[in-house]
């Protein structure tokens, strides 16, 4: 008899495992259907990329016909200008202020900060879908209390254009190790 209500029980708790993974995994596609976010390795990872597209995203900005290529153009004449925080000229930029240089240039408003930045723009999860111009976000390359920590912006080729705190302003591959392992998505401001 012991034997039997042991093992009902041990079946009833695996249907409710398992029906509390369905659960999760069905309210996480609610809340951003049809994506899944690369590189999410925690629950307090989880919770911070939940509350960050439920503060809200995709905000439209006016690119007023600037082309990506444009863009692109305007952000390679600062390579090799040398990091700073804070930065936004050519004497010395930051991740977020070269977003703002650049498409200031072109007069297009973004936010000094990556985190405020990654909300402007369709998201978009893989990387495999970026095009030239969409701005790219990663997560973890520094401790800060923000979720977003580094933008940069996609020139194609699976490179993107960045300011690395060691180099400056430089071009780099998605694929390098140190960024495969922190993308987190891209967002993109051009039709």
């Amino acid at each position: 008899m012991m034997k039997i209500f042991f093992e009902t029980k041990g079946k009833f708790i695996v249907i409710l495992i398992v029906v509390c993974q369905l659960l999760i995994i069905y309210c996480s596609k609610q809340l951003y259907p049809g994506q899944s976010f690369p590189n999410i390795e925690s629950k307090t990872e989880n919770k911070k990329l939940k509350d960050f597209l439920a503060s809200g995203t995709e905000k439209v900005i006016n690119t007023r016909n600037t082309s990506p290529d444009e863009i692109i153009k305007t952000a390679k004449q600062y390579l090799g200008v040398p990091h700073c925080m804070g930065g936004t000229t050519m004497k010395c930029i930051d991740c977020s202020g070269l977003l703002v240089a650049v498409f200031g240039k072109h007069g297009i408003q973004l936010p000094h900060n990556s985190e405020e930045q990654a909300r402007y723009g369709k998201i978009i999860t893989r990387r495999d879908e970026l095009k030239k111009g969409d701005l790219v976000f990663f997560i973890r390359s520094y401790k800060t209390r923000y979720f977003i920590t580094h933008a940069g912006i996609y020139i194609g080729n699976n490179e993107f254009i960045h300011t690395s705190s060691t180099v400056g302003v430089t071009i780099t591959s998605l694929s390098d190790p140190w960024w495969t392992e922190k993308f987190i998505f891209g967002t993109r401001l051009f039709n």
